[in-house]
Formats: structure tokens, C-alpha cells, sequence
């Protein structure tokens, strides 16, 4: 009998053996090259398919695959963030902007690819700037259910803020993270920096609460700039 492609796989996060291999193959080419860059067929040869329409295949399109690499790398990280749901509810911070913001990102310090690279922060910059919703927590695909959960608590932490601002300060904040994983946690020839990557990487979360959570300046029917306070 004829094994029929996993349609749903793109927005399910479930994904066969041969899906993964194609996922973080297509992952490693998108950061090197560019996501509208490589082939589908280098795509291919990378994943060790002897098909060279095995992207097709296995996902349909360019786009199916691209969802398919960030729901992939979404479920990795769902463990992880249901054990800090739990234990911010047991502490009583599940409505701390700084707990909710160190599970959105904090998880995506152990995606490393096979050179122990972070080939899924390049990719994730690419996908995000790729996105126009201004649907706070929209990222193209159906969220996994932690991650939906944080989210939701995320956004009535800010909730003085239109949605369309919430949405733009969560996307520029989380590339602010892709750039220290990409250049601070990975070193080229064994070169030392200056700064610890525990050290950028505590300044750029400081940062990013700070940031995220700033008064929204306005400009009134009078060309006056105003100020909507945020919470504390």
C-alpha cells in the first residue's frame, strides 16, 4: 500500500523520522543560505533523500516546510516550558513579566543542531520578520499548547498596551535574544570575548523587560506626544 504524506504535519508539530531529518536539514540550509535561497531539492540531497522531491513530497510546498521547522522547534521546547509553568505556579510568579519572558526564550538555548551551532536562531530571526499578523502571540502556525498558555498570560501582563503594539515589541524583543544566541553562542577559532555569554545574555533579558514593558508614547489629535503608563 502507497504511505501517504503526513499533510498535517505542519501545523501539528508531530513529524515522522524521515520529516525530521528533512526539518533540520532544510533548517541548517534556510541560516546559511536564506529561506527563499536554497532549493528544495538541495533541501533534499541535505536530508540524504535519494528523492529529489521528498520536500514535496513529505510537506507540499516551501511554506508547509517552513511551519514545519518552527512547530517542530516549538514542540522540542514544550517539556521545558510546562516544567516552568509549574514551578511559577508553586512559586507564585506565574504572573511575572520576567518568569513569563524567561520561558518564551530561555528554552531556545538548548537548540543546537548537529555542530552544536544555533542554526534555529538564524532560521527563527527569518521566519519572524517574515510575519505581518499584528495578532499578539501570531506566528503563522497553531501554537503548542504551553507555549499558547504563556502567551495568554503574557499578553494580560500587557494588557495597556493595542494588540498590534504588544505584537510588534514581542517580535522585536525576541530577535534582540536571536542576536546574542547567534553571535555571542557560538565562538569562531576558539576566539575569547570580551563579555561572558552568561553576561550579554543576563544584560539582554533585563533589557528586553525593560523594553517590552515601557510606557507606550502616543501622538495625540494635536501632534503632542502622550504617555499610557504599563503596569507594574
Amino acid at each position: 500500500m502507497k504511505q501517504e504524506p503526513n499533510a498535517s504535519a505542519s501545523v501539528s508539530g508531530v513529524f515522522s523520522k524521515t520529516q525530521i531529518q528533512i526539518i533540520l536539514a532544510a533548517e541548517k540550509l534556510f541560516a546559511k543560505t536564506g529561506i527563499d535561497s536554497v532549493s528544495l531539492r538541495e533541501i533534499a540531497v541535505k536530508a540524504h533523500q535519494r528523492n529529489n522531491f521528498a520536500v514535496q513530497y513529505h510537506f507540499g510546498s516551501r511554506e508547509n516546510l517552513v511551519r514545519a521547522v518552527f512547530g517542530h522547534r516549538m514542540q522540542q521546547m514544550e517539556d521545558q516550558r510546562g516544567r516552568m509553568l509549574v514551578e511559577a505556579e508553586r512559586n507564585g510568579t506565574l504572573h511575572n513579566i520576567r518568569t513569563l519572558l524567561d520561558m518564551v526564550y530561555l528554552p531556545q538555548l538548548g537548540l543546537l543542531d548537529a555542530d552544536g551551532n544555533h542554526s534555529y536562531a538564524n532560521f527563527l530571526c527569518q521566519y519572524l520578520l517574515r510575519q505581518r499578523s499584528q495578532e499578539f502571540g501570531d506566528f503563522g502556525t497553531r501554537l503548542p499548547m504551553h507555549l499558547d498558555q504563556i502567551m495568554k498570560l503574557l499578553r494580560i501582563r500587557l494588557g495597556y498596551l493595542p494588540t498590534a503594539a504588544a505584537q510588534r515589541r514581542l517580535i522585536s524583543a525576541s530577535l534582540v535574544f536571536l542576536n546574542i544566541l547567534m553571535v555571542y553562542g557560538e565562538t569562531e577559532d576558539g576566539a575569547l570575548r570580551a563579555e561572558s555569554f552568561e553576561a550579554a545574555l543576563s544584560d539582554t533579558m533585563s533589557q528586553i523587560e525593560l523594553a517590552i514593558c515601557a510606557p507606550l508614547t502616543g501622538i495625540d489629535s494635536h501632534g503632542a506626544s502622550s504617555k499610557i503608563q504599563g503596569g507594574e
